[in-house]
């Protein structure tokens, strides 16, 4: 067991024997002789006391020495040592979020069996749907982001800065696209790197890489999958100068990553992403080009196209890009969500949500996300010329969504294309505008007649259009029958007491 955790477990006793006590902090630790802020780094496990103290807290308590430094727990608090030992716990990044665990130690304390009996809960739920620690993780990613709606002034100051430090050395200008010569030439010069075409490509395992990164002998190596499009190489090499710009060591090596070690890890690569799509996406260029998109009073799909082209970057590139700058500079808060098919399976890859979207919920329990989506109707939209489908040229589109039950309504942007390293899968990305007034006026052709409207639910089992109200229905609406049913019980059982009351 850690030295942290024995501290951990050593401060969470000592407060709760403080407080079946009935002692305030400046009390025990004028008894005590101690100071009230000494207790306090002990209570919350920062610090651990020498052995004379604890007898001291021990005889003021009426404990005895060895309870008080045991570090086993009431079995009715053993989820709370399970918790507090497990890799989830050790590894969540408290202070991100403003906290520390020492105080969620002094929440544990106040109502320890009641926390004990809800971690056993979660623990539960967590094993029932196989809940993995990097998901965990990047849950937590995920809501540092939103958090920050997802726009971080000093990774963008930080590309501006590289442009004009470094950047304008080998001839890095704002004016896009970035082109990969100069981004090869930086990492080759200035951060003595060796850019490596061809090693993935001759070892059939590690063909589904995009880029594995080694520092061996003080130069470190990039080996880059030459399957890549040109557009994809070029955000692998300005991620790259991400992290040794902004001195991130602690990283993945491979993208996708085979595991996540640590919050850090992905938190450092989550910036070095940022820092690249900055960099190929300058802020000002960005900007202008959104004011004069949304300034049309009709759809106009090539818009988005040209801006592919413009800056030489992938729909998820362009529209990440988008998450960031929009809701810091337009005040227009967005979600943004990428779907994959494979085979007639439509899986929710990547998401983003800044506007309590009802993101489709199924996803564990294998629901059959809503056909009506945008993001899975541009993958069942067959192309009107197959060969214009293409990474290059993928499908755009618009829809008008509102939910039949909430009737929240959204303007919903998309891509949908083939994916490069996998080509029989299929990849869509959107971004989705909730509507309101504020809207309207910011983005002037949201009621353009051309763009369709469509209610959409979550998901096909819980949807409460029948068969002939929804034609892309992909499966019985069995979680909504099973829910009527249980309301019909309750209203029955209701009833029945309602008339036992009466003389």
């Amino acid at each position: 067991m850690s030295s942290k955790l024995v501290n951990m477990i050593f401060g969470m006793k000592l407060r709760q024997a403080r407080t079946e006590a009935d002692l305030t902090l400046t009390e025990f630790a004028s008894m005590c002789e101690l100071s009230p802020s000494y207790l306090t780094e002990i209570e919350k496990g920062r610090k651990y006391p020498r052995a004379d103290k604890i007898m001291r807290m021990a005889e003021v308590l009426g404990k005895s020495y060895d309870d008080l430094v045991s570090i086993q727990l009431d079995p009715s608090l053993s989820y709370l040592q399970t918790t507090l030992s497990s890799a989830i716990f050790q590894r969540f990044p408290f202070e991100e979020f403003g906290m520390e665990a020492g105080d969620l130690v002094t929440l544990l304390t106040r109502e320890p069996e009641k926390v004990s009996a809800l971690l056993h809960a979660v623990l539960a739920i967590g094993r029932r749907y196989d809940l993995q620690e990097e998901e965990f993780l990047r849950a937590s990613l995920r809501a540092y982001q939103e958090i920050h709606e997802n726009y971080f002034h000093d990774l963008e100051e930080a590309a501006q800065a590289f442009t004009e430090e470094i950047g304008n050395q080998w001839g890095m200008t704002d004016e896009p696209p970035l082109r990969n010569e100069v981004l090869e030439t930086i990492l080759q010069e200035h951060y003595r790197y060796l850019i490596d075409m061809e090693a993935i490509a001759d070892n059939p395992e590690l063909k589904r890489y995009r880029s594995i990164y080694i520092a061996e002998k003080n130069q470190p190596t990039l080996f880059v999958n030459p399957a890549l499009h040109e557009r994809q190489v070029r955000f692998v090499l300005a991620r790259e100068l991400g992290y040794q710009y902004l001195g991130l060591k602690e990283r993945s090596f491979a993208s996708t990553p085979n595991r996540i070690d640590s919050f850090q890890q992905i938190v450092n690569d989550f910036k070095a992403a940022y820092f690249g799509g900055t960099l190929l996406m300058p802020r000002k260029a960005m900007l202008a080009d959104l004011q004069h998109l949304f300034s049309q009073t009709t759809w106009q799909p090539q818009l988005l196209l040209d801006m592919l082209h413009k800056y030489e970057v992938t729909p998820e590139m362009l529209f990440y890009r988008f998450s960031e700058l929009i809701p810091q500079f337009f005040g227009i808060r967005l979600h943004f969500l990428r779907f994959h098919n494979s085979n007639g399976r439509y899986d929710l890859i990547k998401q983003l949500n800044m506007n309590q979207l009802i993101v489709p919920s199924g996803i564990g329990l294998h629901e059959h996300h809503c056909r009506r989506w945008l993001s899975v109707r541009l993958l069942q939209e067959e192309p009107q010329d197959e060969q214009d489908y293409s990474f290059d040229l993928p499908l755009v589109g618009a829809q008008y969504s509102e939910f039949i039950e909430s009737r929240d309504q959204f303007l919903c942007l998309g891509f949908a294309r083939p994916m490069v390293l996998s080509p029989q899968v299929e990849s869509s990305v959107i971004v989705g505008f909730r509507v309101d007034g504020d809207m309207k006026n910011l983005i002037r052709f949201v009621d353009d007649p051309v763009i369709p409207r469509v209610f959409i639910h979550e998901t096909c089992e819980r949807c409460p259009l029948t068969a002939a109200q929804c034609q892309e229905r992909a499966a019985p609406p069995t979680i909504l029958e099973v829910e009527a049913e249980t309301t019909a019980r309750r209203l029955a059982l209701e009833r029945l007491r309602e008339k036992m009351r009466k003389p």
